[in-house]
């Protein structure tokens, strides 16, 4: 774990109290051993892939255990396996194939992937398919390890970044514990250039412009989802893009979402990427009760956003 005493100690300029003030963030995970991080800061990137104590595939197929489980399916039942990642372990193979051969699945898997958007991407693929087009059941998977693309020694990278994965399992045939629908995705490519990782490379983005972008498109995102049927008011509830804290708050103020209605882990994982939304909301899936509406929304590099509602306890 990283927590703000251990990046304090790498001597970067930072305090704790820096830290929370402008992110929220107080700990973090990562798949690189801190004496590693400690010793090299991570200035090759390359190297990181074999300091890791975990792969993204093992992350992944971690995470899919978990919703296989909660869903009460094995994984034999699964037909589609779609993974995407910010940083992927490798460009080839596909990391969906790395997750199903981690769970021994002999399926069709592939790639959908828009950083931190990957999730809301997956899902809105998966809602408007044709009819019978998906098996019974699709996994989607988000891994993430972007500490192995951030250098210790950069201040502004190093107080945001931490790792993690989330899964879901989804099908237009068998009804869930909850529905999804109103779901959407766009992009502003005129933005692409201001959060990159370059192959072999480390993470660079222009802060201020992709924060200003951030909130001003959430709050656009969760409009459009109140226009479109989602009820204000008591059973509503937030999941946001976990870039930061402080941005989600400004969300919620400016949506008008008091503090118990909006769910979040950044403060304790720091922003993991596509993974951040869709752990958010698993930390909180058992806490959440039919009725209860989710507006979940991310934006991320490309620049991308999505949408999409999940309503509880409402199947077929």
């Amino acid at each position: 774990m990283i927590d703000n005493a251990f990046l304090e100690s790498l001597d970067l300029g930072t305090d704790d109290g820096w830290i929370v003030s402008r992110t929220g963030i107080r700990t973090r995970r990562t798949v690189l051993p801190l004496d590693y991080l400690r010793d090299t800061r991570n200035r090759d990137p390359r190297a990181a892939a074999e300091a890791a104590l975990e792969d993204q595939a093992a992350l992944g197929a971690r995470a899919a255990r978990m919703a296989l489980d909660r869903a009460g399916i094995p994984a034999r039942e699964v037909g589609l396996v779609l993974a995407g990642s910010s940083a992927p372990d490798t460009p080839s193979p596909a990391m969906a194939c790395q997750v199903a051969r981690a769970l021994d699945l002999e399926v069709p898997a592939f790639d959908l992937a828009s950083a931190c958007t990957s999730f809301l991407a997956q899902l809105h693929v998966a809602a408007h398919l044709l009819p019978g087009a998906l098996p019974r059941f699709a996994l989607l998977v988000v891994p993430e390890t972007i500490t192995c693309t951030v250098r210790y020694d950069d201040r502004r990278a190093a107080v945001l970044w931490g790792d993690g994965a989330a899964a879901a399992v989804v099908s237009q045939q068998e009804p869930g514990r909850a529905r999804v629908d109103l779901t959407a995705f766009g992009s502003a490519p005129s933005g692409a250039d201001l959060v990159r990782i370059p192959r072999a490379g480390h993470f660079e983005q222009q802060g201020g412009a992709v924060q200003r972008f951030a909130i001003r498109r959430t709050l656009e995102l969760l409009e459009e989802l109140v226009q479109r049927g989602l009820v204000r008011g008591p059973t509503l509830r937030f999941v946001g893009h976990q870039a930061n804290l402080r941005m989600l708050e400004a969300v919620c103020r400016g949506a008008g979402i008091p503090p118990e209605q909006h769910l979040c882990n950044v403060a304790e994982f720091g922003n993991t990427g596509a993974a951040g939304a869709p752990a958010a909301l698993s930390a909180a899936w058992e806490k959440l009760a039919p009725g209860d509406e989710v507006a979940l929304v991310a934006v991320g590099a490309g620049l991308s956003f999505g949408r999409a509602r999940l309503r509880l306890g409402l199947p077929g």
